[in-house]
């Protein structure tokens, strides 16, 4: 019989591994909670103990923290997938099909922008593939105009970038 807490972390680590992009904190929070698998209080010490351990990455962007499995937490969930019921992974696979998150086998492409302490716009474009970083520019520009057209055009034209540079880098 697996503990409440390791069972706890594994659905996490599941629940990264299955989806395409990192989740939010709020996201896992929905999930364990609707439920009733554990108490925010449980889940959150939860959380910060497969963050301390490395088993998964966090990121925060706009008062909001990611996370994504690590390469030692795929490799950890390999070895326990199985203490993990049928049940609460077609729960996990229901709910990131809910969120349009669950995983595919495609890549995805992320921007977001915010402004700098010296007034330029910093824009933050990432390319993820099976939620692990295939590429990640920072570029910085004069206006918030100029911001929002990069992020917004990362997404059509992510796949040419990544193209070009990967033809005049090799």
């Amino acid at each position: 019989m697996t503990q409440p807490s390791l069972l706890y972390k594994l659905i996490i680590l599941f629940m990264l591994e299955n989806s395409q992009n990192p989740l939010s904190n709020s996201q896992i929070s929905d999930f364990m909670l609707e439920r009733e698998y554990t108490n925010y209080f449980q889940l959150q010490e939860t959380i910060s103990d497969l963050a301390a351990s490395g088993l998964i990455e966090s990121e925060t962007v706009r008062n909001s923290t990611y996370y994504k499995l690590s390469e030692q937490g795929s490799i950890t969930l390999s070895y326990f997938n199985k203490e993990i019921s049928p049940a609460i992974k077609k729960d996990v696979h229901l709910f990131l099909k809910e969120l349009g998150m669950q995983k595919k086998n495609t890549v995805t492409a992320m921007a977001d922008y915010y402004e700098t302490p010296q007034g330029s716009f910093s824009v933050r474009c990432k390319l993820l593939e099976k939620g692990f970083s295939r590429l990640e520019l920072m570029m910085l520009m004069p206006t918030e105009e100029a911001a929002r057209a990069i992020k917004e055009n990362w997404e059509k034209k992510s796949q040419d970038v990544y193209a070009y540079l990967m033809e005049e880098l090799m």
